[in-house]
């Protein structure tokens, strides 16, 4: 067992190193392209994290299992949000600017209930997929339009950033987001594969090993970017890397899986998931809006949102088991 031991400790080291120097390489390139830390978290970030999930969802579809790329997707979501947004916050509250409450929030919440109604006749088609990719383009290129907007129209977005002005080239932080990122999944991956040997050593079974090890696993780059972000105080890394991590899921993760083959949704994920990452959504929606003041997830509402995510996984494990014992 000796192996997969050293795979985990080194695992955690790189991880806590590759996250740290990845999001130095983003928050370099935003202060020399003028780009807003938000919108960095959400199409860096948000895209760099969900590659894993898109890479394992469009391989399951080629290989015949469509259907797991909905629950990779929707898992990911309530990780993002009950595991990551909660964590984070507990560490420090999480402060909320206007622009993610007007445009981001608003098209995550409406991406939401598009992916419930798209459940309801029991199948992704291909054209559904089609539909979900789109809308996640357009997404995308709406976020750069409206960034580069605002960069022309307001030098304080470049002021604000010469304060804290990174020691990094734009081509130092460009390497080093592509390099991080790169060593980011890599060590998840190495982290996951020995905590996994470890579980079957001790004769844990595969179902619990899926439901707890690998579900957490497939999130640490979400949420040691996160933690990483908020250390250096880069708050609107955080959220963006949140809300564009779940955008790239429900969009970009489904629309690949069902472009290469449609998706059987079963009840299931309509009736027993999907609620559960609506009500997260919705839940993050409240927090972020205020009472009198700035939005801000202090560490109460974090803490509810972790012991939601907590007591969702409570429920997949006792189910799992007593399906097994029945």
């Amino acid at each position: 067992m000796w192996l997969p031991l050293v795979a985990i400790v080194i695992g955690l080291v790189v991880l806590a190193w590759s996250a740290d120097r990845f999001i130095d390489g983003a928050a370099a390139t935003a202060f020399h392209l003028g780009m807003p830390p938000l919108l960095v978290g959400l199409l860096i970030i948000g895209f760099g994290t969900s590659a894993p999930e898109m890479v394992v969802s469009a391989l399951a579809a080629a290989q015949g299992s469509p259907g797991l790329a909905l629950g990779n997707a929707y898992g990911s979501n309530i990780a993002n949000i009950g595991l990551i947004l909660g964590a984070v916050a507990l560490l420090s509250p999480l402060v909320v600017h206007g622009q993610l409450l007007r445009q981001e929030l608003p098209v995550l919440v409406a991406v939401t209930l598009l992916s419930g109604g798209l459940l309801l006749d029991g199948t992704i088609s291909r054209l559904d997929s089609a539909l979900l990719l789109v809308l996640l383009v357009s997404v995308v290129v709406l976020s750069i339009v409206r960034a580069r907007q605002k960069a022309r129209k307001r030098a304080s977005v470049l002021e604000e950033s010469e304060s804290v002005a990174p020691a990094m080239s734009l081509r130092q932080g460009v390497g080093w987001t592509v390099a991080g990122l790169i060593v980011l999944v890599v060590s998840s991956r190495l982290l996951v594969w020995g905590a996994v040997n470890v579980a079957e050593a001790m004769g844990v079974s595969d179902l619990i090993i899926g439901l707890t090890v690998v579900a957490i696993g497939t999130s640490l780059p979400e949420l040691a970017s996160s933690i990483s972000a908020v250390r250096k105080g880069q708050h609107d890394m955080v959220l963006g890397n949140v809300v564009g991590s779940n955008l790239y899921n429900t969009l970009g993760v489904v629309g690949l899986a069902g472009i290469i083959a449609p998706i059987e949704a079963v009840s299931e994920a309509l009736y027993r998931d999907w609620p559960v990452m609506a009500a997260l959504t919705l839940a993050m929606v409240l927090f972020c809006l205020g009472r009198g003041g700035p939005g801000r997830v202090s560490r109460p509402e974090a803490a509810l949102l972790v012991m939601s995510y907590l007591g969702y996984n409570t429920y997949l494990v006792t189910s799992a088991l007593a399906g097994q014992a029945g």
